[in-house]
């Protein structure tokens, strides 16, 4: 057998003389709580624990070496965690991964029958058990539901062969076997299902998490162990029961948060990722066919991807200092590159930069509105355009503005407006100093305009409906897509109804929309070409957020508010519309891949320029494109047409 390249403080081992022998029945223990072993019977399992050697790994040791190693076995982690990462040409690491108990090393290798793709080093002291190419390769060859896992969870990233090109040509090389946010799934890092039932103790319960070692632990129906009815936490045994001085003799119930906040098993780790964040929740239940099979944390996906966006966005919660909020936000375009490098899709990133920006102004309208105390009255700051949508790129400008409570009297009125002119201007100021640059419109909330008492917008909505054609108020290109994003999220839902309202009372305002968005020309010439800018700066280039992408956020914006959907974002819009059955299912299922290729395109595009020094822009050469997204480019932009078609069906009389 040869050698590998396991190297602690730079010795190279001899896995015949490394490894250790472990009882089977260890073997066996292990490998049942490891996927997809755990799907394989008992008898496979005795067979190939025989085959099983375990070896300690002091912090330090490389185990693998990029387009070096031979994988003569597979690592599974028993104890402990390594890192992953690529050394770029300049000898800078191109990207890191982290990777816990149980984690798989050196399977893509083996199947392909390659050297290894990662560096893979361990970052602390760390068992592994390992297992001889050979035998791995039978269960692969012979166990056709333990290959396609492996086989499910490398294909994944190949989708769509267009992502996979951006990604491979484009951007820094990403393991496919590493891509733990997008790939791994929730179900995946469940361990054994711990519940106690309603009726037990508070100190029963914290005895079982203290045993088991579990942050956190189900409560069961007394009468039904698959009724979960709440969860307890280590921080409801802090904040409930310690620091309020709650006899523990009480039942677990009496603490218990309730209902259960869950996902899917087959949630992918980011989607997991995103619903915490957003909830504030980081307990949560996974399940599978309606039952519970455990619970699944924010330590647990961390654990996975130690550069992980929780961390910045625990920053962002605990600043205290407005000015303190400045270094953080300039951290999001990097957290940004990271994901676009593991392969995030284009509506997975933008929900997060929404996520992580939405807090940023979050936290420092809080802290601001603490600076200058209380409002006169209850009033909410509202996000437009890209903002509104949750659509955001790299450095999207400002598109803001401040609803309040009509004031109850003169007085009252004038307070409000010295208050609300003071903090839209700080506001601005600090998103400013944030990294957001400000709006050439001046749509922002610094701006008196748009910085008013509720009738007021009320009314700017009346007259966009009445007269569409008023430019001045931008109608339906901004306004539209406003949403919540602080303060008094009842003034923002009754601005929303009220726009509903209008859009059902008259086609007028759709009429409007409708000829606006189909007088776009679409960027194909007669032949099938792109058709690209002529000359100046951008010559032989196309502006694909104006040609292409726009095109989609009008349409779905058009029948959103046609049939009274609330949502803004322009992939749940179109979801929206393809559940509902409005349209016809296979046109926006085309429409919805085709307006995520052409995102991943933008953002792709948008990296490219920030890495190599320059302002990011909308404009991409065709030319520089492979053969297949050239392709896909122009089959999106040929939806385009059909979208116009469906839009003058349903409204003929233009």
């Amino acid at each position: 057998m040869k050698k590998t390249d396991v190297q602690p403080k730079g010795v190279t081992l001899d896995l015949d003389k490394a490894v250790h022998k472990v009882a089977p029945e260890a073997s066996v223990a292990f490998l049942k709580g490891v996927m997809p072993f755990n799907e394989l019977d008992d008898d496979t399992l005795n067979d190939i624990a025989r085959y099983c050697r375990i070896d300690f790994f002091p912090k330090g040791t490389r185990l693998l070496t990029d387009d070096e190693t031979e994988i003569t076995h597979l690592f599974l982690v028993q104890k402990g965690g390594v890192k992953a990462f690529i050394v770029d040409d300049e000898g800078e690491v191109a990207l890191k991964d982290y990777r816990g108990e149980g984690a798989i090393i050196g399977a893509l290798g083996i199947i392909r029958e390659t050297k290894a793709n990662m560096n893979i080093e361990t970052i602390e002291d760390t068992f592994c058990y390992l297992l001889p190419k050979e035998v791995f390769l039978e269960l692969v060859e012979n166990r056709p539901a333990f290959s396609h896992y492996f086989l499910k969870s490398f294909s994944d990233k190949f989708v769509h062969t267009a992502y996979r090109e951006l990604r491979h040509h484009k951007v820094a090389r990403r393991s496919m076997e590493e891509l733990y946010l997008f790939s791994i799934k929730a179900g995946d890092l469940v361990k054994e299902l711990r519940t106690v039932p309603s009726t037990a103790s508070i100190q029963e319960a914290a005895r079982a998490m203290a045993h088991f070692r579990i942050g956190s632990l189900l409560i069961h129906d007394p009468n039904d162990e698959r009724e979960i009815v709440g969860i307890i936490t280590d921080s409801d045994l802090r904040s409930k029961v310690v620091s309020a001085g709650l006899d523990y003799r009480q039942c677990a119930d009496t603490i218990m948060s309730s209902p259960v906040l869950s996902v899917s098993s087959e949630t992918v780790c980011f989607d997991v990722l995103l619903k915490m964040l957003s909830t504030g929740i980081h307990h949560l239940a996974v399940e599978r066919a309606g039952i519970m099979i455990g619970v699944i944390t924010t330590h647990d996906i961390t654990v996975l991807q130690g550069n992980s966006p929780f961390y910045l966005f625990k920053e962002i919660v605990a600043q205290q200092n407005i000015v303190g909020l400045y270094p953080l936000a300039q951290k999001i375009p990097e957290m940004i590159h990271n994901l676009i490098r593991e392969g995030g899709r284009a509506s997975k990133i933008t929900r997060m930069i929404s996520l992580l920006n939405d807090q940023i102004v979050s936290r420092m309208l809080t802290l601001l509105e603490k600076e200058l105390g209380p409002p006169p009255v209850k009033f909410a700051w509202l996000l437009f355009g890209s903002e509104g949508r949750k659509e955001q790129s790299f450095k999207t400008d400002q598109d803001n503005g401040i609803i309040y409570d009509d004031p109850k009297d003169e007085e009252q009125a004038e307070a409000a407006k010295e208050y609300f002119e003071k903090f839209g201007k700080r506001a601005i100021d600090n998103l400013v100093n944030c990294g957001y640059p400000l709006c050439p419109q001046e749509v922002m909330a610094s701006n008196p305009r748009w910085c008013q008492p509720f009738s007021v917008w009320k009314n700017y909505f009346s007259k966009c409906s009445e007269s569409p054609e008023d430019n001045e108020l931008n109608c339906g290109s901004l306004f539209f897509d406003f949403r919540y994003a602080y303060g008094e999220r009842s003034l923002v839902t009754r601005l929303r109804d009220h726009v509903i309202d209008l859009a059902q009372r008259g086609p007028t305002l759709i009429f409007h929309l409708i000829r606006k968005t189909t007088s776009n020309r679409i960027p194909l010439s007669f032949f099938n070409n792109f058709i690209v800018e002529r000359d100046g700066k951008h010559k032989n280039q196309l502006d694909i957020k104006q040609s292409g992408i726009v095109p989609y956020v009008d349409f779905s914006r058009i029948l959103a508010l046609n049939y009274g959907i609330r949502e803004t974002n322009t992939m749940s819009r179109l979801q929206a519309l393809e559940g509902g059955g409005f349209v016809d299912r296979e046109l926006l299922l085309s429409a919805i891949d085709s307006y995520e290729l052409q995102m991943q395109l933008r953002l792709v595009h948008q990296l490219e320029q920030i890495e190599g020094g320059m302002m990011p822009d909308n404009y991409i050469s065709p030319s520089k494109l492979s053969e297949l997204e050239r392709k896909m480019l122009k089959e999106a932009f040929s939806v385009i047409e059909e979208l116009y078609g469906v839009l003058l069906k349903l409204f003929p009389v233009m």
